[in-house]
Order: C-alpha cells, then structure tokens, then sequence
C-alpha cells in the first residue's frame, strides 16, 4: 500500500504535455477531499516550468493561491517563458480551472556556480526513529473521526511524517509556535533532482500554516477554524534527497487580522540547510452554527 501511495505520487507530478508551454495536471489525489491541496498544484506548477528549462535547477519559486482548486477536474498549466539569460532563467505559470487562475507562480532557475558559504545550525531535537508516525496517531484518534471521513483519514499517504512535538488532533493545548516534524518519501529513491525538487515542493505545504494555530491551541480539524494558503515562497539551496529523513523547522513570529505568516527550514538529518520556505495564509474565526 505505501508503494502504491509512492506511485501515486510520482504520477501525480508526472504532468501531461498538451502544446508548447501548456501542460494538464491530474486534480485530485492530494491531500484534502474538498478542494485540491494546495502544495499539490505548486509542485505540479513548477514541474510545467521545469519542462520548459531543461539545463539548470530551479533556486527559488513565489505563488499566490487565487481560488481553490477543484479536485473532480484537471488542472492547466501555462508557462511563460519570461526570460532565458546567461545564469539565470525565469518563468511564470498559470494554473487554470473552469477558465480562472487558481494559482500564478514565478520560479528561477540558476546554473551551478561556486560561492562563499554558510548555514545556521539545525536545531538539537529527537530524531525520527524515536517517534511515534503521524500514520500511527491517525489509526489511535480514528474513532473520533466520523464514518464517512474515516477511511480517507486513514488513508496511506506517500510523505512519511514524525512530528516532534505533536498536538491533540481535535482539543490540542496551547503551544510554542516553534513547529519541527520529521519527513521523507520512501518513493523518491532514484528519481531526477527536478522530480526531487517537485516533490520537496508538494510536502513543504504541509504542518507550515498549522505553526500560526499552536499558540492559539488550534488545529485544522476543529470546526471552529477556517484556514487556508494565500502565498507561498521556497529556496532550493543544496541537492535534494527526499528518500532520507529530513527535519522540517517551523515558526510564526506573526498572527492577527485573520492572517497568520509561517517561516520553515528544511535541513537533512546531517544538519544541511537544503531548503527555506515563507508562507501566509487564512486564519479565520468561524461562529458557531445555531
């Protein structure tokens, strides 16, 4: 099952070509049943963009969420290719539904050059192998879960997730912002860097929002929340191994005015900074029903 779940993933990224520069995305087969996950449609967006670069990898990326996607239909990409220079090279990618942009992205791509460097330290926390799976504690909470949502509660999915300080999924405690889980996909063995980067992409969305509900003692399950992504921003920094256990460190220095902004560094279990990401996203009250 936790291959197949691997398989789909790679799948998932593997977008179709339709013409130059347009490409078609499956919709459904994220994370979320009502409307697309979004680090899906970013990892499908700068996969439509890779297919346009093919000599250099990609160092940063910056997208808007404009509408939810709609995961009953497929989702078009259309790439503009705004610049092709000596060093660096530009694109810009559409994500269309039902004739309207659900997300627009820009994304560069740099050539391999040498430079001065340095990193902060990762942070000193338990490693994964000591950890309880998130697959784990959604099998113990299933009974809390109604009938109709438990089987895709518990369904395998192809990111392997660690949390290192985990909260209560439906009543959690106040809590630090400060956010690390531990994560990999199995299935990313021997894949190209660009389906590396993909999916490193596809999981960066994940836990990142969530850092803006700890203090609050909120989760996403808790009817009384309404969340969603509004931006997101990723670095790419070193080569990417997505098979291996990777430390994902979070925090959020801002919430308020119904917006919560979230910081994250991706570093090996070596300690390499490999990645950064930054996102804002809907952190809305809901009044009860009644």
């Amino acid at each position: 099952m936790v291959d197949a779940a691997n398989r789909a993933l790679l799948e998932l990224l593997d977008i179709e070509q339709l013409e130059v520069d347009l490409f078609r995305g499956t919709g459904g087969g994220g994370e979320t049943l009502k409307r697309i996950f979004g680090g899906q449609v970013i990892a499908q967006a700068l996969m439509a963009a890779y297919r346009t670069v093919p000599d250099r990898l990609c160092h940063s990326l910056h997208a808007y969420f404009i509408r939810p996607g709609d995961p009953e239909i497929p989702v078009i990409y259309q790439v503009d290719r705004a610049r092709d220079g000596g060093s660096f090279t530009t694109r810009r990618v559409v994500a269309i539904q039902h004739g309207r942009q659900i997300l627009n992205m820009s994304a560069s791509f740099h050539v391999e050059e040498d430079g001065w460097d340095h990193q902060h330290d990762m942070p000193r926390v338990p490693g994964p192998d000591g950890l309880v799976s998130l697959q784990q504690r959604r099998e113990e909470a299933a009974g809390k879960i109604p009938e109709k949502y438990r089987d895709e509660f518990l369904r395998l999915r192809p990111i392997e997730i660690r949390e290192v300080e985990p909260l209560d999924f439906f009543a959690p405690d106040v809590a630090s912002d400060s956010n690390q889980v531990w994560f990999r996909v199995p299935g990313a063995a021997g894949t190209s860097p660009v389906m590396q980067h993909c999916m490193l992409a596809y999981a960066s969305d994940m836990y990142l929002l969530g850092s803006s509900l700890r203090p609050h003692g909120l989760t996403w399950l808790q009817p009384r929340v309404m969340t969603a992504s509004l931006d997101h921003a990723m670095w790419f920094h070193a080569p990417i191994a997505f098979e291996n256990w990777h430390l994902y460190v979070m925090d959020s220095p801002r919430s308020g005015g119904g917006r919560g902004f979230n910081r994250g560094s991706i570093y090996t279990a070596d300690g390499q900074l490999v990645a950064s990401t930054a996102q804002e996203g809907l952190v809305r009250p809901v009044a009860p029903r009644g």
